[in-house]
């Protein structure tokens, strides 16, 4: 499978992406943010303490979750000692903790926790997958990593199109990512000014999936009561009844 190396083979290699299977061997082997890949390998060869004894995935992370998602799930980035660790989005840290717990009690997990990319979790009508794909330093990618990672992001959702219904934005962040999706995955303009983004925060428009808002599950929002567990299964309710998952 051919390495892409810069933005543009990015564009090139996720518009020939002929399913999702194909997209996520090649989001695998993306190299083309300098930055981001001298910080996922650092932090793959340096590992953090508790997980010095285990091999670090180190690349970019894929999405996860069925090709007939009903609901997606849109987050910022994988976290270094999580997703960059085990290779599976939201996975092996605190955040991925507090999530799959929740989708877990919507009944869209077959378990509450997610610690290994061999754990048997498997997600029901749902996708989970980020706008930038690898982990970044201080969880903040530039805007230009941003943008470099887009198709991946465009490429995701047109080929889960058919069945997408909501999707739950994980922060400000996601919320920004989503519009440039719709003008370039379903052709319609974004909305002017922008809908602002907040907890419960909901969009719609004709013919486009519904977009909800979701504080972050990160351990600043869980550890301070800012989202608590009721807040993110209102959160995955309403998903469910805008989806028309029973």
């Amino acid at each position: 499978m051919a390495e892409s190396r810069t933005p543009q083979d990015v564009v090139a290699r996720a518009d020939r992406a002929a399913d999702l299977a194909d997209l996520d061997g090649a989001v695998s082997d993306c190299f083309a943010c300098p930055r981001l890949v001298a910080w996922r390998e650092e932090v793959a060869r340096v590992r953090r303490a508790a997980f010095r004894d285990q091999d670090y995935w180190g690349r970019p992370v894929p999405g996860l979750g069925p090709p007939d998602a009903r609901i997606a799930i849109l987050g910022l980035a994988p976290a270094a000692h999580g997703g960059n660790r085990t290779g599976r989005i939201f996975t092996g840290d605190r955040s991925g903790d507090v999530l799959f717990a929740a989708l877990h009690r919507a009944g869209l997990a077959n378990q509450p926790t997610s610690v290994a990319a061999d754990d048997g979790l498997t997600l029901r009508d749902t996708r989970i997958f980020a706008a930038v794909r690898c982990a970044p330093p201080d969880n903040k990618p530039t805007p230009a990593e941003r943008d470099a990672c887009a198709p991946w992001l465009h490429r995701e959702v047109e080929l889960i199109r058919p069945t997408l219904r909501v999707v739950v934005a994980l922060g400000a962040f996601a919320w920004a990512a989503w519009w440039p999706v719709l003008r370039q995955v379903y052709g319609w303009r974004p909305p002017t000014p922008r809908p602002v983004f907040g907890h419960g925060a909901h969009w719609s428009g004709e013919s486009v999936p519904a977009l909800l808002g979701c504080y972050h599950v990160s351990q600043q929002n869980t550890f301070t009561g800012r989202l608590t567990p009721a807040m993110l299964d209102d959160v995955f309710t309403r998903a469910k009844d805008l989806a028309g998952v029973d």
